[in-house]
């Protein structure tokens, strides 16, 4: 019964006199159902009886029961209404932002579909019709959405259902034949697909952005996590070298005011030593001449000559006309004493600077290649572009001036930190270093920073030099560094197996492009034959 129930409307449960549900249904001789107390109204107010809708007239007034039936379906409909009121009010009300539904009264329930025929959204009370009757489930039903009369075709009311790309708008059927006649005019749903595809497209290119830009922000962190580590290793080098300093100079300080204080006493001693003679001649001379004045107040002939020559004769003193009392020089003791411990941070400040340097410095390798288009004619590159030697024995010319032949690098140095290795071991002749991408390489050029070059070099053998400076090595590099931070204006110079500096640039001011530089010199009769060769650098453990 209930199952019955609830597939009949309320409209089949109205009676036609109230127009409510029926209370106490009875039924007519015609068939026709009424509430018993309005049936009853009805036929008193007229002199005959007659169905209020087929209008049949009765020759008498029937006798009216109950139709228990009806009565029966009327309390299940009620208690089914009842049912659904319950559940439509715990269905949840439309929050701000959300769809509400369009029939709701009262209290807006949440929408679950809106029409784009009806132009409605319904909740899920009022969605029911257009899940079960087979002219509204013909209907297309999307997620709710607002403003559904944006849809429709203001100028013609009729539902937006094309797309133009000609005019890249969404038009209805009318319009395709008035304002956009002769247009490629598609479905919404051939458009759709399209646009979709191309924002999978452009979300996979949006992602990739998101991952190198998420690679940079590692890169970022690993820059920030090698600089800690850096900055730890030199204060804790720096700790080490100014707490040794700091002792050193304390005990220096103690022995240097103590070998001052020696001298000092030394000469104080020699002093009173001196001053104590003189202060006893002194005395002596006194006494000698209180005698010689008592003697000459004496008026008796006799006793002044018996006793004159013995007071005659002065005491016997010390020639004082040569002593000297000199006060040493304290100032070169102080310098002699500090010599050792400037000569000592010296050796420690090579020592440590170098390796932490040359250490940092090989983070920033670049993989060199030579650039055979910007090689002198006389020099010869190996094919991987490593590798450059002279290939004439005879020195190169132009105007009839000999100049040192020479290839810069493909790499560009245009800001950060540059870094590469050039073996020249074996060589008698070298010059390494960057370049001003414009310079002029051809001619009898001085090869300094004032003409945009940062070099150093080998000459003689022996002769290891950088502009107007000859470099006084402990042994020969068999393989150079070069190291360029263009912001600080820095260029660097390493011995990679001593971790010695050779030569640094300082205060450089770079305004344009700089190349790797190089010239293996010439060929010297086949005594220079050797090449200069770019090696490859291993990442620093």
């Amino acid at each position: 019964m209930s199952a019955a129930s609830s597939l009949l409307s309320e409209d089949q449960f109205l009676c036609s006199i109230c127009l409510d549900v029926f209370t106490d249904p009875v039924s007519t001789p015609c068939g026709h159902n009424f509430c018993k107390n309005c049936i009853s109204e009805h036929w008193d107010m007229k002199d005959y009886c007659e169905c209020p809708n087929c209008k049949k007239r009765f020759k008498r007034g029937p006798e009216l029961q109950v139709n228990t039936f009806i009565s029966e379906m009327v309390s299940h409909y009620k208690q089914s209404a009842r049912q659904r009121a319950s559940s439509r009010s715990e269905q949840q009300a439309a929050k701000p932002g959300e769809v509400p539904c369009d029939i709701c009264a009262g209290t807006k329930l949440k929408a679950l579909k809106s029409c784009l025929v009806c132009l409605v959204s319904y909740c899920e009370t009022h969605l029911q019709p257009h899940l079960t009757k087979s002219g509204l489930k013909r209907h297309q039903l999307i997620n709710p959405v607002e403003n559904l009369e944006s849809r429709m075709c203001t100028k013609h009311d009729k539902l937006l259902e094309l797309f133009c790309r000609d005019d890249q708008t969404c038009v209805c059927m009318l319009c395709t034949i008035s304002d956009h006649k002769a247009h490629d005019v598609v479905p919404l749903k051939e458009e759709y697909e399209g646009r979709k595809a191309e924002l999978g497209k452009t979300e996979a290119e949006l992602q990739q952005m998101v991952q190198q830009r998420q690679l940079k922000i590692e890169e970022f962190k690993q820059s920030v996590k090698v600089s800690r580590g850096n900055a730890d290793r030199q204060i804790a080098d720096g700790v080490q070298v100014l707490t040794w300093l700091k002792d050193t100079i304390e005990r220096m300080q103690s022995e240097a005011i103590k070998m001052i204080e020696t001298k000092h006493t030394l000469i104080e001693k020699q002093a009173k030593g001196f001053i104590r003679e003189l202060e006893q001649e002194i005395s002596e001379l006194k006494k000698k001449s209180a005698e010689l004045e008592q003697l000459s107040l004496s008026e008796d002939h006799l006793h002044l000559l018996q006793n004159l020559p013995s007071l005659d004769a002065p005491p016997p003193t010390k020639d004082w006309t040569e002593v000297r009392v000199r006060p040493p020089s304290y100032e070169g003791n102080l310098r002699a004493a500090l010599a050792p411990l400037a000569e000592t941070l010296t050796i420690k400040l090579k020592k440590l600077q170098p390796k932490t340097e040359l250490k940092t410095a090989r983070q920033f390798a670049v993989d060199v290649t030579l650039d055979r288009n910007k090689a002198d004619p006389t020099l010869i590159l190996s094919e991987d572009g490593k590798q450059v030697h002279h290939g004439d024995t005879r020195k190169s010319l132009l105007h009839g001036i000999p100049v040192s032949p020479s290839v810069l690098g493909k790499q560009i140095i245009s800001s950060g930190r540059f870094y590469l290795e050039v073996q020249v071991k074996g060589k008698t002749q070298w010059i390494l270093g960057v370049a001003k991408e414009s310079v002029n390489r051809k001619g009898p050029i001085t090869i300094d920073p004032q003409n945009g070059f940062w070099t150093v070099g080998l000459r003689n053998e022996n002769e290891y030099y950088a502009p107007s400076v000859l470099l006084s090595l402990k042994s020969k590099p068999k393989k150079v560094g070069v190291f360029v931070d263009y912001e600080e204006g820095l260029v660097l110079f390493y011995d990679v197996d001593a971790a010695d500096l050779l030569y640094a640039y300082t205060g450089c001011c770079f305004t344009e492009r700089l190349l790797p530089f190089f010239s293996p010199s010439s060929n010297q009769g086949g005594h220079n034959s050797a090449p200069l060769i770019i090696c490859s650098v291993n990442p620093p453990e």
